[in-house]
């Protein structure tokens, strides 16, 4: 691929051994996605939730490269949900910034499958890694078996393990905060999007003084989806531990986890 010496130059998309995140895997996809001012902070830098935004779009277009494209899933009632995630934060990125985004599917088991993607800055430093697990649902909000069509096009292992899992929090929350969710939350399978999670966990870091504490580098964030907030419904954010090392679940008012969440430094 030739950008002409700009570092900023957006890829059009490339396939092959360039676009491998993960050595051995025989598919992938990369990109470049320049950081726009609305993706950043008031510090200037990339928003943490801009990132899960990045992965999400990027699985899209890789998808879309093999065969399978919104009119794909449409007509079989079919769509990739988001069920959890493991991010590493190495670096902050800085608005303007083009990043070198990169995804594969490294695995799969009959429900669920899993991607690993790279961020990386102009010089080919590591800015975030995120491992995202995917489960197929039909129309109805069910769980399906994953179709044999993805076998041929996504070449890769069954994926040893359980899917990304994350540990019901004890005790009394040190802080809650009440949120609402809106109509610009939602995305085009009609589900409050994965990443919105996020920036409602940034809203209660900030409140309850922690700010900083899903930003920045050397940390690791986990997240485990557990079901969905429709438009109109009210959540609650409810923070636990400190703002080294912590935990938090959202929640519906009247009780049901709807995400757990866990923050620390990455080891």
């Amino acid at each position: 691929m030739d950008t002409g010496g700009n570092p900023d130059a957006l890829d059009p998309g490339l396939t092959g051994q360039e676009a491998r995140p993960v050595p051995g895997v025989g598919n992938g996809f990369l990109a470049g996605y320049r950081v726009r001012f609305d993706e950043a902070g008031p510090d200037g830098m990339m928003r943490t939730s801009s990132l899960l935004r990045y992965a999400q779009d990027i699985a899209w277009r890789h998808s879309e490269h093999l065969g399978f494209d919104r009119n794909w899933y449409l007509a079989r009632g079919l769509g990739w949900v988001v069920r959890g995630v493991e991010l590493e934060l190495h670096a902050p990125v800085p608005m303007g910034h083009t990043l070198r985004v990169s995804t594969a599917v490294v695995g799969h088991r009959r429900i669920w499958a899993r991607r690993m993607g790279e961020c990386r800055l102009a010089d080919g430093s590591l800015a975030a890694r995120v491992t995202t697990d995917w489960v197929l649902l039909d129309g109805r909000n069910r769980i399906v078996r994953i179709p044999n069509d993805f076998g041929v096009a996504f070449v890769n292992p069954e994926v040893g393990g359980d899917i990304l899992r994350v540990a019901a929090p004890s005790g009394d929350p040190i802080a809650s905060a009440g949120l609402a969710v809106r109509r610009t939350d939602l995305d085009p399978l009609d589900h409050v999007n994965n990443a919105v999670y996020v920036d409602w966990l940034s809203e209660a870091l900030d409140a309850a003084g922690w700010r900083g504490a899903l930003e920045g580098q050397g940390r690791l964030l986990r997240l485990e989806y557990l079901a969905s907030a429709e438009h109109g419904n009210d959540v609650v954010v409810d923070l636990f531990g400190d703002a080294a090392t912590w935990t938090a679940r959202i929640r519906r008012p009247g009780g049901g986890d709807l995400l757990r969440a866990q923050g620390a430094a990455s080891t």
